[in-house]
């Protein structure tokens, strides 16, 4: 088994609010990716004494250890925990009900030798691909189907669409929101190779287009992960404003496992 992981903030000076990690278990029988994505805070605060990093920290280190450690439950299950555990680090101290407490976008997925499973809340993906080459992007694209009017200001976000039905979810406080991740499972026969990414490295197909999921998944399996995020660094330098919707550069993550 081949792994890579790449991982970059969006500038020097600001710490990633992205978590990545792979387990292994001991038993060799199996692993899992779990890739998380901090969702940015405005100015106005989060009713939360901790950092979104804080945040994605725990709840990553949760779900890594969970998805090895609990094989026989489901992912949105698994996912409902490692919140619920989250939720219990700080409740004492934090006003969870803040539409802004610290939260993150999530990418799982979970492999023996017969099946691979797959959840994925909010805008990271997940790309399997199977022996003869062909790419399945994984999407939950509920926050790219939103008008653009819905996402004019963060107050507006927060009021209609977030965490709200005919919105889009992210992992928070509250553990049900495992119940509105995709989810599924392929045969492991099925998967040669799998990579989960952020926005932040989705931008060369979905903002820049410099190609289609495919064309993503051989670069980073040619160059590997780094090479990804790298090319994007260099196409958000170089793109004009109107390019943009939301921030110029972002917290990119890629992890690259071959079976």
């Amino acid at each position: 088994m081949r792994t890579e992981l790449a991982s970059a903030p969006s500038d020097a000076g600001r710490p990633n609010e992205d978590f990545a990690g792979v387990g292994l278990p001991a038993s060799g029988q199996g692993g899992s990716v779990v890739v998380l994505d901090g969702v940015t805070p405005p100015r106005s605060g989060t009713g939360c004494l901790h950092s979104v990093p804080w945040f994605t920290a725990r709840l990553g280190g949760a779900l890594t250890e969970l998805t090895v450690s609990l094989t026989d439950v489901p992912l949105a299950d698994t996912l409902s925990r490692a919140l619920a555990r989250t939720a219990e680090a700080h409740a004492a101290t934090c006003d969870l009900s803040h539409p802004r407490t610290p939260q993150a976008t999530v990418v799982l997925a979970r492999w023996n030798p017969d099946t691979v499973e797959y959840l994925v809340l909010s805008d990271s993906a997940l790309l399997l691909e199977s022996p003869d080459g062909a790419v399945t992007p994984v999407l939950d694209d509920r926050l790219a189907l939103l008008p653009r009017s819905a996402l004019a200001t963060d107050a507006l976000v927060d009021a209609t669409v977030r965490n709200k039905e005919g919105g889009f979810f992210t992992a928070a406080a509250d553990p049900a929101v495992a119940r509105r991740a995709v989810t599924g499972s392929v045969p492991r026969r099925e998967v040669r190779a799998l990579a989960a990414l952020t926005d932040g490295a989705t931008r060369w197909v979905e903002r820049f287009g410099e190609g289609d999921w495919t064309d993503c998944f051989r670069l980073v399996r040619k160059e590997g992960p780094q090479a990804l995020v790298d090319r994007v660094r260099t196409l958000e330098r170089s793109a004009t404003t109107g390019t943009y919707r939301g921030k110029r550069h972002d917290d990119a993550t890629v992890v690259y496992v071959e079976f």
